[in-house]
């Protein structure tokens, strides 16, 4: 009987001295084989600062601030808690989380914004276990005016790569990119660019969320792509840059000149974007 000559699996290591050493070592497996040989290309280093672990998901909830939540969750410097990739990924759980948000306020009513957004995920939760399949098809007719195959199937490579021309949504492109997070106001913002400004079907903007998100979840994320495009929704969510300029810093170039498309009042904007549907009024 002939022996099995094939060479062992190379076993990675799993421990490290510190995260620095753990980035070098991703980033050596990251690079090209060619790039290896050649030497010309340096790895790439850039990794999420966000750290994985009990132990760091546990400092984060104990900064959490219920109040300050509420008040300022839209804002993309606002007090916004970091758990959820670690809601996402089983190490805390959703229980855990409005235990100890309560345990932080003199009322329950202070802490109430914080715990409806907790609910949300568990809602979304509950669909996506009832029906697994389901998130991933309209669960109800677009309401822009037009009918699903008036929408592209594929992400453009100027979105993916967060070169649109557009500067405010090229910066939240490039925060995503960088980072694997992105703040929900701002995925709001590029949900809403992908679809109603260049009319690509959500599905395609969910699967690149879903790729690209350290927190991704397909329940969240496919059902909130659906809240902005109109189909789990009574309307689509749209958004014009004086609404952009209220919530983001300086970081983000919100000049008229750089932002065209989105440097409309809103009545003009639905007019442009939405020539089918009559305008209800409504933000």
């Amino acid at each position: 009987m002939e022996k099995n000559l094939s060479p062992e699996p190379k076993r990675l290591p799993h421990e490290f001295a510190s995260r620095d050493a753990l980035i070098d070592f991703i980033a050596q497996l990251d690079k090209a084989p060619d790039d290896m040989a050649a030497g010309s290309h340096p790895p790439d280093r850039r990794a999420s600062p966000i750290i994985g672990g009990r132990q760091a998901a546990l400092a984060a909830l104990a900064k959490i601030d219920p109040v300050a939540y509420a008040s300022s969750r839209n804002h993309l410097n606002g007090a916004v808690t970091g758990l959820s990739a670690y809601i996402r990924h089983g190490v805390l759980s959703l229980g855990e989380v409005r235990d100890h948000a309560l345990s932080t306020v003199g009322t329950a009513k202070q802490a109430e914004k914080f715990i409806q957004e907790l609910a949300w995920r568990d809602y979304w939760q509950r669909l996506y276990a009832s029906a697994p399949d389901s998130i991933w098809t309209d669960v109800e007719a677009y309401k822009t005016g037009f009918s699903a195959d008036d929408y592209e199937n594929e992400l453009p490579e100027d979105i993916a790569a967060g070169k649109t021309g557009v500067a405010c949504i090229d910066g939240f492109i490039g925060m995503l990119l960088d980072t694997g997070y992105l703040h929900n106001h701002a995925r709001l913002y590029v949900a809403a660019y992908v679809v109603h400004w260049r009319r690509i079907k959500w599905q395609a903007g969910a699967r690149w969320f879903l790729q690209q998100l350290i927190d991704a979840d397909p329940a969240s994320n496919n059902l909130s792509w659906q809240w902005v495009a109109s189909t789990f929704s009574n309307k689509p969510y749209f958004f014009n840059l004086d609404n952009v300029a209220r919530y983001v810093g300086p970081d983000i170039d919100i000049t008229p000149a750089a932002n065209a498309p989105l440097a409309h009042s809103y009545e003009r904007l639905e007019a442009l974007l939405f020539p089918n549907r009559a305008a209800d009024g409504e933000r």
